[in-house]
């Protein structure tokens, strides 16, 4: 694999360009790290953070949903590509 394809196929299969696909990627990674400390640090102490977790998994779905809806050619999405 060439390695132009390999920073562009992904995206282009999804309609974004790698620039678009790279910022929405580099946002959903870090709102998953937050979620995943905060699932941690509620581990420890179950009062704090009941929903932290939860809620960025729901949200994280919900923008994922968007940016399909709005690319150029949402068939090509399973639930789960970003």
């Amino acid at each position: 694999m060439s390695l132009a394809r390999l920073f562009t196929d992904h995206p282009r299969s999804l309609g974004l360009s790698w620039t678009g696909h790279a910022a929405g990627a580099l946002r959903i990674g870090a709102k998953l790290i937050g979620a995943g400390l905060a699932a941690i640090v509620h581990a420890l102490v179950p009062g704090w953070f009941t929903d932290t977790a939860g809620r960025t998994v729901t949200e994280t779905y919900q923008y994922i949903q968007k940016i399909k809806a709005v690319s150029s050619n949402p068939e090509q999405w399973s639930d789960y590509d970003i």
